[in-house]
């Protein structure tokens, strides 16, 4: 296996014999292995990109014959991250039999629905447009994956002469030709015409390669793709350099980092002038040397070439004309060199539409930029939510690196325009995107949380991430953040230390945000502390300390983050998570009261204030939460214990029975009174809602 590992520098030979051997001899678990490692390299697909195959002997359920059943990835999954519930399996015959009813070009949209006639498997996954692909193809175990490098190979100007020079006869060619079945066919004619090939390049799309075993396919891929890479690798090493040479130089990493920040929520602002988006920035080597270079200019215009690029891509990047030095302290200066350049992508994005529709073409969508470049500085993407944005940013990595392969070979091309609306409002695109399922109240936003590395604040972090939105989870304790975020699967949580009693701390951690997500559209203040003391027993620590985190800390979060949501133009939500004790006068609480009292009126006062920019200012009072929450650990709770004459084992019990309803109180019910005010009570603004059990002498009316 070293050697094997050696023999491969442009990919990942991933096979582990000891995972294969506890698989068996389930070639379908095995073709998903395959699958899983296949995706597992950026360099061989992205995500959402390929698909894969194979095909096995089985019973027919009704005649009890031996049949030859294709199990193949179904429509919108992902190789890297394939299950037996994301394939679909069809009767080899049956597909190939579709060739007796095929009608031409024209009759691509009405067989994609006659691949259900084909179906063995009663609980396949809807059979993607590529399934005739795989199925008109003889052979066992099938890949087709979008390499950068064979990309390259199949954008380059004189691609088949170069696939020939790369593999002399060994591989076939066919040129482009949008998905479907009649690609199939072409395929089955290539290998017919050219017997014994162990691949087909696909122009401007791909590579198909293929096994008898699926460690022979797996194989086969690797070598193809690591020939091309070598080829590529060579071609450049000769010319010396990429994209015409560097421009200009880039920031340092620090500045670039400051710059995108401040850039962030502007963008998001522009691109969200349709549908509110979520941002993610890349400003790697790869990228930098791109946007940096001379031939920028040129090649960013002529979009991408492979269809898995474009569809989450759009057709090309909006390059911005800021100049990397530019002071961007000037929010306003700044819009007012950005919004003509969003509105001529927008306008050109609405000409290409018009030019290329056609009478049943579905309607034009959201022409908002999906990739940003800022040469010096970085790429900055957007899209619905954080794995669509931050997909689509590896995506035009892999179409940067195409390009870069492209122009070594030869010179790079692009689909022509008519080409990519084609398949960019295809009508069976279409019905996919009608089929995905209904956004979450808080899809697309972005919710930060103070406080958040445990009890009411993580409570709050997982409500408003389990309704759709990204979490930026926030403390002062490092150990608790990374326990609260691994419990959050990928693109949905970051963190970062925020101490809420520094202006300058809590500036990094909104930095953090907009690095991450583009913005801020929810900010909740649940970092806090409680002292119960007599009034003679206060200090004046006691005091300052109370005020500089519950009422000063909420004073500046709420400012930073209005400077944001200013920028962004969508308005927003600030939440302060405050207390019953607030509303109530009760002994030994006279410095905890004060703060909690102070942080309601600032709400009040906020809500007046920024109601012109649509951001609402809400509390919610908490009252009793013992179970979970830090707040009720130590000497807070024995305060409380002795005030009421109780021990603190007595305290959840007491605190039950002394509200209306008699429950206990938890974090998650705070949680949700949070998200009623952010996603359902959209209207509500300078409002108290009370998460007690019912306190009478609370009520706030």
């Amino acid at each position: 296996m070293d050697n094997l590992v050696k023999q491969f520098k442009h990919v990942n030979y991933l096979w582990d014999e000891n995972k294969v051997e506890e698989i068996g001899d389930d070639q379908v678990a095995l073709f998903l292995y395959r699958s899983n490692i296949l995706g597992a390299d950026l360099r061989i697909t992205n995500y959402g990109g390929g698909n894969t195959s194979c095909k096995t002997i089985e019973k027919d359920p009704l005649t009890g014959d031996n049949v030859e059943v294709m199990w193949v990835k179904g429509s919108g999954g992902d190789i890297g991250t394939l299950t037996r519930a994301g394939i679909a399996g069809l009767y080899t015959d049956r597909l190939r039999d579709l060739k007796n009813v095929y009608g031409g070009l024209e009759d691509e949209d009405r067989m994609v629905g006659l691949f259900n006639h084909c179906i063995y498997d009663l609980n396949s996954k809807a059979p993607s447009i590529d399934t005739p692909l795989h199925g008109l193809l003889p052979f066992a175990h099938i890949d087709h994956l979008h390499p950068d490098a064979l990309i390259a190979v199949a954008a380059a100007e004189d691609s088949e002469k170069v696939t020939k020079e790369i593999w002399g006869d060994t591989m076939g060619w066919v040129p482009w030709q949008r998905p479907g079945f009649d690609l199939g066919l072409q395929l089955e004619k290539c290998l017919a015409d050219n017997p014994g090939i162990r691949g087909i390049v696909l122009g401007s799309h791909g590579l198909f390669t293929w096994g008898d075993t699926s460690y022979e396919c797996y194989i086969n891929s690797l070598e193809v793709i690591e020939m091309a890479s070598k080829y590529i690798e060579n071609k450049i090493a000769e010319k010396g350099s990429v994209f015409g040479g560097q421009k200009i130089e880039s920031l340092p990493q620090a500045e670039r980092l400051e710059k995108a920040a401040q850039l962030m929520p502007l963008l998001r602002g522009l691109c969200s002038s349709e549908n509110r988006m979520i941002g993610h920035f890349s400003d790697t080597d790869v990228v930098l040397e791109y946007i940096n270079s001379n031939d920028l200019e040129r090649l960013a215009p002529m979009g991408t070439s492979c269809p898995d690029h474009f569809l989450r891509t759009k057709i090309q990047p909006l390059v911005l004309t800021l100049d990397k030095d530019e002071d961007l302290s000037d929010s306003e200066a700044v819009l007012k060199k950005l919004e003509p350049a969003f509105e001529a992508y927008r306008q050109e994005y609405a000409n290409y539409y018009n030019t290329c529709k056609k009478d049943n073409s579905p309607a034009m969508r959201d022409a908002n930029p999906v990739i940003i470049i800022y040469p010096g500085v970085g790429m900055f993407s957007f899209a619905k939510n954080k794995q669509t944005t931050r997909v689509a940013s590896e995506f035009y990595i892999n179409a940067i690196n195409v390009m870069r392969g492209a122009e070594a070979i030869s010179s790079y091309t692009s689909l022509p325009r008519q080409e990519a609306f084609d398949i960019e409002y295809w009508l069976l695109e279409e019905a996919k995107l009608q089929r995905m399922p209904k956004e979450q109240p808080l899809s697309r936003k972005v919710a930060f949380v103070t406080g958040a590395g445990g009890g009411i604040g993580k409570a709050i972090a997982d409500k408003l991430a389990a309704e759709g939105a990204n979490v930026v989870l926030t403390d002062i304790n490092e150990e608790s953040l990374e326990e609260a975020q691994a419990t959050y699967k990928r693109d949905i949580a970051t963190t970062a230390i925020c101490d809420v009693t520094n202006t300058d701390s809590i500036a990094s951690a909104y930095k953090k945000a907009c690095l991450e997500f583009g913005g801020i559209d929810i900010v909740v203040h649940s970092a806090g502390l409680a002292i119960s003391k007599a009034l003679e027993d206060t200090t004046d620590k006691d005091w300052d300390i109370l005020q500089n985190i519950l009422v000063k800390g909420q004073f500046n979060l709420a400012k930073l983050s209005t400077t944001i949501m200013r920028k962004q133009n969508l308005g927003g939500d600030f939440i302060s998570i405050a207390s019953k004790n607030g509303l109530v006068a009760g002994p030994n609480n006279v410095a905890y009261g004060t703060a909690k009292a102070s942080q309601q009126h600032m709400a009040r006062l906020l809500a007046a204030e920024l109601a012109k920019d649509k951001i609402r200012v809400n509390t919610v009072n908490p009252d009793g939460v013992i179970v979970g929450s830090k707040i009720w650990e130590g000497a807070w709770a024995e305060g409380r214990a002795k005030a009421n004459g109780i021990t603190v084992e007595e305290l959840p019990a007491f605190y039950a029975k002394r509200n209306l309803l008699n429950e206990i109180i938890t974090p998650v019910d705070i949680a949700n009174g949070v998200f009623a005010l952010v996603g359902v009570l959209d209207k509500s603004t300078g409002n108290i809602i009370n998460v007690d059990g019912g306190m009478a002498n609370a009520f706030v009316r």
